[in-house]
């Protein structure tokens, strides 16, 4: 998938005819879902994130012999302008929810562990969008990946090493969300597998304090503080219990 900037144009750039420049927060698109047209299609796929270009695509690599009334007339060559904001690779993802379930329990570990890490990407990719719950789906989509049985304490040890950071992810989320009884869920299932991260037991102590159970907050706040004692976030949030 893609967020792409764009611009369309008519004849020799004097004509507008789409474009997203107005919108603060383009949408992720996806190629040959949301983007059709083959010219366009092509074109991105040579670009990497940051690049601008200009494209002129013959009728052949946009809207062909008939056009598309009324915008587009028939046999109509158009230029577009093109910027690449963000990009990531969702090839393999499809790939793999395209698989039955005993096929994705063949495929190395390795291949799955990636899945997941593109699906967290996307996941972090909305947070920071502010768009909170698709990012919850997407980090919840990330753990189904993640359910297979491990055959080896090593493999289990890169799949939890893997959930951790979704747990995490998951915990601060629904934190965004209002949901505090969530986000002490998932910062309580981080702490099983690392009972000593500061992370978990932040995210634990300010969901904790969203539901006004100080005791349990200050606790969990306090145990943060000893492991990162500097902190200024864990230290703030031990200021509104004094």
């Amino acid at each position: 998938g893609c967020t792409v900037k764009y611009s369309g144009y008519l004849g020799n750039w004097n004509k507008l005819f789409c474009s997203n420049g107005n919108s603060k927060y383009p949408r992720l698109m996806k190629l040959g879902k949301d983007i059709t047209l083959w010219g366009l299609e092509i074109g991105l796929l040579s670009m990497t994130k940051g690049e601008a270009a200009l494209f002129v695509l013959t009728p052949e690599y946009a809207y062909g012999q008939r056009g598309c009334p009324p915008s587009i007339p028939p046999n109509t060559t158009v230029l577009f302008k093109v910027e690449v904001l963000d990009f990531i690779d969702s090839e393999e993802c499809d790939t793999f929810f395209e698989l039955t379930c005993e096929q994705r329990d063949r495929l190395p570990l390795e291949k799955v562990l990636k899945v997941a890490a593109t699906e967290r990407e996307f996941g972090n990719y909305f947070f920071y969008k502010q768009r909170f719950k698709i990012a919850k789906d997407r980090y919840k989509r990330a753990l189904s990946i993640l359910g297979r049985s491990s055959s080896s304490k090593a493999e289990q040890s890169q799949i939890n090493a893997s959930k951790l950071l979704l747990f995490l992810n998951l915990s601060l989320t629904y934190l965004k969300l209002e949901r505090a009884d969530r986000a002490l869920k998932y910062g309580e299932l981080a702490l099983e597998m690392d009972q000593g991260n500061a992370k978990a037991l932040f995210r634990c102590g300010q969901a904790c304090l969203y539901m006004r159970e100080y005791s349990k907050s200050r606790d969990f706040l306090a145990r943060a503080q000893c492991i990162q004692p500097f902190n200024r976030d864990i230290n703030n949030e031990l200021k509104k219990l004094a």
